[in-house]
């Protein structure tokens, strides 16, 4: 009997339909991202990231329709967006209220979580941010969402920071998020890094830690894999690695990888022989050829 997928106990979660979208020369109109979570389903999926309701006209009309035109087999559909602005409240807040309008049952928030990015892009203190966090966060659970925390430029702000990065994450959690998912922005780790930050945020936090990894060392995979052996998850990443600049950490390789070497069923049964046709069908809608050198599908 084959082996069953983890369920909730190990996530494949999917941004090709939002981080792979800023892909230079990427651009998909609403029924190009339709035709995409269907493939994403038919892969078997946990988890795809539709884009961010409220932000451009096209993610809001995609977000309607894919609550009426699309019956997910295997998938949760989760909507992307920011914690509220500082000084505001998060039921006052138009981009959060968007994100419960999406009528998308996980929203997965992004926060800063580097010291300095507080500082200059968002212009306000840091018990500010984490306040941010906290309060859009709890006004989603109270809203009836499931919460996931995006923690942008984590590794960079462990760095700079070890104590505030890690207690974005504790906030986070401790306000009613399921995961953290630390997100490699710069790409720039390396997997003995991933793997050490890791740990130390599932010791010093408890809180269920997810990865997100970015390419340009071109150690995406290796990255996300060496989390995965520190205790993450949640794995994040894109069809083909689509993604701005050098790409995102490629699902395809993920999957196979953790499905044949690592023995982990990911995916329903038989769900890992329908890649190559996927991941080819979506390099068709996306107009991106496919690379003959991608591992597994090339």
């Amino acid at each position: 009997m084959a082996a069953q997928p983890q369920g909730d106990a190990f996530h494949i979660y999917d941004t090709t339909l939002r981080d792979g979208a800023q892909q230079e020369g990427l651009n998909l109109s609403v029924h190009d991202k339709l035709t995409i979570a269907k493939h994403l389903d038919d892969l078997g999926v946990g988890f795809i990231e539709g884009g961010w309701p409220g932000a451009n006209p096209r993610d809001t009309e995609f977000f309607a329709r894919v609550a009426k035109e699309i019956r997910f087999k295997n998938a949760q559909f989760v909507a992307f967006g920011a914690t509220r602005r500082p000084n505001v409240k998060a039921a006052d807040d138009e981009q959060v209220r968007a994100l419960i309008a999406s009528q998308a049952p996980i929203i997965t928030v992004v926060a800063k979580s580097h010291d300095r990015h507080v500082d200059l892009a968002l212009k306000t203190s840091l018990d500010e941010n984490l306040a941010m966090v906290r309060e859009t966060i709890e006004f989603m659970v109270k809203e009836g969402r499931r919460v996931f925390l995006d923690a942008e430029h984590f590794f960079d702000g462990y760095r700079a920071n070890k104590a505030y990065a890690l207690e974005v994450v504790r906030v986070a959690m401790e306000a009613g998020a399921d995961v953290a998912a630390l997100c490699d922005t710069n790409g720039g780790m390396l997997p003995t890094e991933i793997a050490d930050v890791v740990a130390d945020a599932l010791a010093v936090t408890g809180a269920r830690v997810g990865i997100h990894c970015h390419n340009d060392t071109g150690c995406a995979i290796a990255n996300s894999l060496a989390a995965i052996d520190a205790g993450a998850t949640h794995v994040q990443g894109t069809l083909n690695g689509y993604g701005e600049r050098t790409g995102n950490a490629d699902l395809v390789s993920i999957i196979a990888n953790l499905e044949l070497k690592y023995k982990k069923p990911v995916v329903p049964a038989g769900h890992l022989q329908e890649a190559f046709r996927i991941s080819h069908a979506v390099a068709e809608v996306t107009n991106i050829a496919p690379s003959p050198r991608q591992p597994y599908v090339g």
